[in-house]
């Protein structure tokens, strides 16, 4: 079974790569194509679990250890398989 974690920053927090890469694209010509940025990162594991009710609830417990600072980002989970 396959977890897929994507974290990133919550409305509201700023987020300094989201701008500059924003700001990068508008310089390359897609200032009209492109509203806002925003950067996260995804986290993919292969899971040992006997359901996916199981792995999403380990999955939380991770998320809500290390792999997401819950003051200032947002997580959602994707369980697979």
């Amino acid at each position: 079974m396959k977890a897929i974690v994507n974290v990133a920053l919550k409305q509201g927090v700023l987020d300094d790569q989201g701008k500059a890469t924003h700001h990068a694209l508008d310089t390359l010509g897609f200032k009209e194509v492109v509203q806002d940025v925003r950067i996260g990162k995804q986290i993919i594991m292969e899971l040992n679990a006997a359901t996916q009710e199981e792995a999403n609830a380990e999955v939380v417990k991770m998320c809500e250890k290390l792999l997401a600072n819950t003051v200032i980002e947002d997580y959602q989970i994707e369980i697979v398989g």
